[in-house]
């Protein structure tokens, strides 16, 4: 079916057709219906290849997360296409499994559906992903991280100042002997490590043991198995730090297999303040991080910049900063 063919069926010219089916909110309820009823009878799908020589826009914005997995990610991807939606923007979304080479190679692909911006999650891309997106002519905006140096716009938080907050809110609370239990080590996680590791440091407490890490993907049962490690090594470790949640919670279940008790043996404080944080027995205490802010601030800049003013915001970086959700899993006044 073309799209003559849904004129034809709607009774209007097909230059009607195309603008309601690219700028559906520019026509009257009633014609788009006509327009919408003709296109469910005739199962017609626009060829928006087509459209995109025709009128030198794609209608496509690139998205590069390195997890589909990880549930950090689910608010901050509804929250960019809550914006592009209803503004008639497609999300072409790519995965690159916490991978830099994966993430050049997501930057060509997409360059080969000519969008008209791209939004990426991180700043630690190679000197080649950074060329290809200073060249490519589009909005490029960075997310879930700051940096000194954007490429263009970015907004997100710095992780090693949540690490360190992480251990003295912690020590603030008591406790000496924090473990740190990280996986997947992404420059993100590393930057809270660091955190971690210079606060502790000017506290003079040692980590001699209270470390343990994997280069596998996170998940909840690593959390139990790490903490383990931890436990092996220093059995007096009094308060855990993890880099994510499912670290966290994977720590409560290896608590409660040892019948070691939250919080009153041992805090446990996660990262990303998922929602099974308020779910959990007892529930966790989490650094909270402004996913969907990001999203929908990363979504909102570029639809000004391409279907509105033209212009870049006038703060082009943006730190959202990061607060700490205190839950029963680091209660205060439940120790000695």
């Amino acid at each position: 079916m073309t799209l003559l063919d849904v004129a034809q069926r709607a009774g209007v010219s097909a230059v009607t057709v195309s603008r309601v089916l690219r700028h559906p909110e520019m026509v009257s309820p009633s014609l788009r219906q006509r327009v919408d009823a003709a296109v469910a009878s005739l199962n017609y799908v626009p060829n928006h290849l087509a459209s995109a020589l025709a009128s030198t826009r794609t209608d496509i914005v690139g998205v590069i997360v390195p997890s589909l997995t990880n549930g950090v990610f689910d608010d901050y991807l509804s929250a960019i296409q809550d914006v592009f939606s209803p503004a008639g923007l497609e999300t072409l979304v790519l995965n690159v499994r916490y991978s830099e080479i994966e993430e050049e190679k997501a930057i060509q692909t997409l360059f080969g559906y000519h969008p008209e911006a791209f939004i990426v999650a991180g700043v630690d891309q190679t000197e080649r992903s950074r060329r290809l997106l200073k060249q490519a002519g589009v909005p490029v905006v960075q997310t879930m991280d700051v940096t000194d140096s954007p490429i263009d716009l970015n907004i997100g938080l710095d992780h090693e100042a949540a690490g360190a907050a992480a251990v003295r809110y912690l020590y603030e609370r008591g406790h000496r002997r924090i473990a740190h239990l990280t996986a997947r080590g992404d420059p993100r996680a590393r930057r809270r490590h660091a955190g971690y590791q210079r606060q502790m440091e000017a506290y003079g407490l040692s980590t001699t043991g209270l470390l343990a890490a994997s280069l596998r993907t996170s998940n909840v049962e690593m959390g139990g198995q790490l903490f383990a490690e931890v436990l092996d090594a220093v059995p007096e470790v009094d308060a855990v730090f993890t880099c994510n949640d499912d670290l966290a919670l994977g720590t409560l279940f290896e608590c409660q297999r040892r019948n070691i008790r939250v919080p009153e043996d041992v805090a446990i404080l996660g990262f990303n303040d998922l929602d099974f944080c308020c779910a959990s027995v007892p529930t966790l205490t989490s650094v909270s991080t402004e996913r969907r802010a990001m999203g929908t601030w990363a979504a909102q800049s570029v639809l000004e910049i391409i279907r509105g003013s033209g212009r870049r915001p006038a703060q082009r970086s943006v730190n959202l900063g990061f607060s700490i959700k205190e839950r029963r899993s680091t209660e205060s006044g439940l120790r000695r």
